[in-house]
């Protein structure tokens, strides 16, 4: 049964990867198109890049670093800031900012967390 559960979880996987890049493709297409690139579309495709980068995360190392999700939530928070600016309440653009330093906080604690982790490990002498 877990190996069943893992070759699901790798075609789930294999199945995000691709349709991030079909979404890449669709996204550069709109660019060419419009022949401009705004700040919107590349936050899109920075999104993009980092959930490729989660995904080889995990294949490299069978599990994904949770500060990788907090940035991706991070930038998808910028990008939302971006578009909507002009026509948020000023009380919501306050609560998304806050949201995105809630966000960064956790990000350094989890990475503080990983790196205090890993220096105990190398303490104990396991590679």
């Amino acid at each position: 049964m877990p190996k069943l559960l893992g070759q699901i979880e790798k075609l789930l996987l294999i199945l995000i990867m691709l349709a991030t890049l079909v979404a890449v493709g669709a996204e550069i297409m709109h660019m060419f198109r419009h022949q401009k690139v705004e700040l919107s579309d590349l936050l899109l495709l920075f999104i993009y890049a980092e959930v490729m980068g989660m995904l080889a995360a995990y294949y490299n190392s069978n599990r994904i670093p949770v500060t990788l999700p907090l940035i991706i939530a991070m930038t998808a928070l910028s990008r939302m800031i971006i578009l909507q600016s002009k026509e948020l309440d000023k009380i919501v653009l306050i609560y998304e900012s806050g949201s995105i330093l809630l966000l960064s906080i956790a990000a350094l604690i989890m990475s503080m967390k990983d790196r205090v982790s890993l220096e105990k490990l190398k303490q104990r002498g396991v590679p």
